[in-house]
Order: structure tokens, then C-alpha cells, then sequence
């Protein structure tokens, strides 16, 4: 197995992911008591989880460009920047209209950063990049789970949630600060990637593939299930990796990984208000608990890399969802805080791996036409993100957030429809068809010119 070397560069964009994580990972206990303020209904203030789906559809197509023009590098800290203002703005005004320009604004930039860390890293790594991703990721949920007790703590003691925003900000400044001071940069071009001649099949890694992908990410290798086309011998800096028409495989993919981010941003917006309604917690407890779901997902991510080195992307798959029907079943019924508490982690422990395994297989089977899969895959987020929020706000506001979080086993289990429908579409036949073996049953890609390969 080869082994992950851990540089300034690997270790500005770990810090990088985690603001980003600290900011989304609080932004979901911060809706229902933005709602409270603003005086708005539960599918109202669900539009704040639409604005972030617009903004990640807007930095999803702003990437490419961008990064042609001034590098990945320099893209990822003007998203981090842009994330910095957008926060601001957040914390610091109150009407409806304003907010929702202002995480508009904070996903776009958001976009732009998450997208140049992924494809730095993939890049730098090359091999190993899975391991660096898993670790990019599990740093990005680490600071999640900070936020949300901040929050908590916050409001029991009067402030409110907005002093958390300015804690994001600074932290950001310190980042920026760090980075000059060490003279961190990332690296100027992407060495080549190689691919060997005698090999089957590509070594893909376990949590990306190649382009710009969103920061949940966590991706393994795809194995003996699923045909993997071979993969563009280098990566250039801009990430011009050429077209082509996606398959079928990808796009059901695709579909999966709206179901799946419905279920995660479902929970992170609306988990508070059932705390709060069913299980008797107050504001500010309710949304510290909100960490429970964040701290599984750290976990879960922290197995989940070497689970997905030795597993196959579909049965994995399959039992993630399974992990995460178990610990809402858990969570629904509690009658009590602590024992909500511990089906929210149950429940994080299985969310940790859904989107990364499908994004996975998304990037693998769409070979060269991997930066448009990765465009793509935006937009399927966008779709999770931006309509299943407010379909259960506005069935909240009818039945109550308990009942209408029932919505959420449906997701689950469309869920793994969609994966067992995957898992028949990478039959064999496919990879006969492609020229290309079991990944599963090939070594690994070794470089040929250079330390980096997928």
C-alpha cells in the first residue's frame, strides 16, 4: 500500500477544507433560530438551504474558468476569501432577503475553494491521494463538530449565534496569516499522472478521482463491481481533461447523489427542531447536539478509507444506508435527549459514506470526460440541497418537524434502489466491453516519470 507524505501544501488544504467544514457544519443549527428570528415558516427558512444550492451551482461552473485564468491555487484562497465576506455579511444583517444573498454568496466562494483543495490534492498525491482526501474530509467534519457546540454555547449564554461567524472570519484571517508567514504555496503545475500500459486497470482513489469535488467527499478505489475506464494519463494544472458523452452508469450515479445529499442537508437544517419538539431539549442544547451527526460522520470517515481499500463501492454502499436507517429508526423514536443523541450518531456513521462512494464511481466510469462529470455532479447537490429542505419545511409546517422527518427512510431507501441499479449497470459485460478487468483484481498504478499517479 503506498504511503501518504504529508507536506505544507497537503496540510494548508486540510486546513482549508476544515473552514470550510466549520462554517457549513454550523450553518444547519443556525436555520431554525434564524427562522425564529426572522419570524419566517419552516419552508421559508428553508430557502437559506436553496441559496446554498444556487451558489454551489454558480461556483461548480465558475471553477474551470477561474482556475485557467489564475490556478488552483490562487482559486481555492479566492474562495476562501469570498467566504470570509459572505460570512460577514451573515452575521451581520437580518432581513430574509439579505441573508439569502449572503449564502449565496458564501456557497459560491465555497465552490471555488472546495473545488481547487480536491484537484490539488489529487494532483499532488497522485497514488495516495485517497488517503489525503479521506484525511481532508475528516478534518473538514473534526472542525464541523466544533461549530455547532459554539453555537450552542453561545445562545444558552445570550449571544445568540452570530459571534460564531466572526469566529470563522478570524479563523480564515489566521489561515491567510499562517500562509505568508511560512510561505505555503501550492505546487505551480500538477505533475504528470500515469497510468501503466500492462495494467488492467487504473488505481482509483478512495476519495476522488480527479476534478472538483464537494467537500464531503471521501472516495475509495472502485473495485471488482464496477468497470473503470482508463483514466487521462496526466492531469493538467487548468484541468482540461476532455469530453465526451457520460455514461449511464454515472448518471444514475448522479441521481444517487441527490437522494443522499437530500438526506445529509435534511438533517443538518431541520435535526435542531425535532431535538427541540420531541425530545425536550432547548435551543441551544438542541443545536449543539446537532454535533452528534458530524462527530459519526468523523468517525465513520476515519474507518471509512481503509473499509473502502477493502470493500467494493456497492456493497459498502448498501450497508452505509443500511448503518443509517438503524440510527434514524434510534433517533425518531427517542423519547429523550441522550438517546436521540446516539442515533444521530449512528446515523452520521452511515451518512459518511454516501456521497463519497457515489462520487467515486461518478468520476471513475467517466474517464476522460472527468471534469465534466465533476461539473455535473454539482448540479445533482444543487438539486438534493435546493428542493428536499423546503419540501419538508413546508410538511412541517403542516404536521410538525417529528412527523415530517419521516420523509427521510424514503430517501434512504430510494436510495438503495439507485445502488443496487448501479451495481447491475457495472456488470462485466461493461468492462468487457471497455477492455478493462476487475480494478479489484489489478495492482495499483505505479508512476512512470513522476511520484504522483491514479
Amino acid at each position: 500500500m503506498p504511503r501518504l507524505t504529508r507536506d505544507r501544501t497537503t496540510w494548508l488544504a486540510y486546513s482549508q477544507l476544515a473552514l470550510w467544514g466549520f462554517f457549513l457544519y454550523g450553518f444547519g443549527p443556525v436555520v431554525p433560530l434564524l427562522r425564529d428570528e426572522q419570524g419566517t415558516s419552516a419552508a421559508v427558512a428553508g430557502l437559506h438551504s436553496t441559496a446554498i444550492a444556487v451558489g454551489a451551482l454558480l461556483g461548480g461552473a465558475l471553477f474551470a474558468p477561474v482556475a485557467r485564468r489564475i490556478g488552483r491555487g490562487r482559486t481555492a484562497w479566492l474562495g476562501l476569501a469570498g467566504v470570509a465576506v459572505g460570512v460577514t455579511a451573515f452575521g451581520t444583517i437580518r432581513p430574509l432577503p439579505a441573508t439569502l444573498a449572503a449564502v449565496v454568496v458564501i456557497a459560491t466562494f465555497g465552490m471555488l475553494m472546495i473545488s481547487g483543495v480536491n484537484v490539488i490534492l489529487t494532483a499532488h498525491h497522485g497514488s495516495t491521494a485517497s488517503a489525503a482526501l479521506t484525511e481532508a474530509n475528516a478534518a473538514c467534519a473534526g472542525m464541523g463538530i466544533l461549530a455547532p457546540l459554539l453555537i450552542g454555547a453561545t445562545v444558552d449564554a445570550g449571544l445568540g449565534w452570530r459571534p460564531v461567524m466572526a469566529v470563522e472570519v478570524g479563523l480564515i484571517a489566521l489561515l491567510a496569516l499562517a500562509a505568508l508567514t511560512f510561505r505555503v504555496r501550492p505546487p505551480a503545475a500538477s505533475p504528470a499522472l500515469s497510468v501503466p500500459a500492462t495494467s488492467s486497470a487504473p488505481s482509483v482513489p478512495a476519495t476522488s478521482s480527479v476534478p472538483p469535488v464537494p467537500a464531503t467527499s471521501s472516495v475509495p478505489p472502485v473495485p471488482a463491481v464496477s468497470q473503470v475506464p482508463p483514466v487521462p494519463a496526466v492531469l493538467p494544472e487548468h484541468g482540461r481533461t476532455g469530453g465526451g458523452r457520460l455514461p449511464r452508469p454515472y448518471w444514475i450515479a448522479w441521481f444517487l447523489m441527490a437522494v443522499t445529499g437530500s438526506i445529509e442537508v435534511c438533517l443538518s437544517l431541520w435535526t435542531a427542531d425535532v431535538l427541540r419538539s420531541h425530545a425536550g431539549l432547548g435551543a441551544g442544547a438542541a443545536s449543539a447536539a446537532v454535533a452528534a451527526i458530524v462527530c459519526g460522520m468523523f468517525l465513520g470517515r476515519l474507518a471509512g478509507g481503509r473499509a473502502a481499500l477493502r470493500y467494493r463501492p456497492v456493497p459498502l454502499l448498501l450497508v452505509a444506508l443500511a448503518v443509517s436507517l438503524t440510527g434514524f429508526a434510534v433517533f425518531w423514536v427517542a423519547p429523550v435527549g441522550w438517546l436521540a443523541v446516539t442515533g444521530l450518531v449512528v446515523l452520521g456513521l452511515g451518512n459518511a459514506l454516501h456521497y463519497p462512494l457515489a462520487i467515486s464511481i461518478a468520476l471513475a466510469v467517466a474517464g476522460p470526460a472527468a471534469d465534466k462529470a465533476a461539473g455535473w455532479s454539482s448540479y445533482s447537490m444543487g438539486v438534493g440541497f435546493g428542493i428536499a429542505p423546503v419540501a419538508l419545511g413546508w410538511v412541517a409546517d403542516g404536521v410538525g418537524p417529528h412527523p415530517a422527518f419521516l420523509l427521510l427512510p424514503g430517501f434512504i431507501a430510494t436510495a438503495a434502489l439507485l445502488t443496487l441499479r448501479l451495481g447491475r449497470a457495472l456488470r462485466p459485460h461493461d468492462q468487457d466491453r471497455h477492455g478493462v478487468r476487475h480494478a479489484g483484481a489489478s495492482r495499483p498504478a505505479q508512476p512512470a516519470t513522476s511520484h504522483t499517479s491514479i
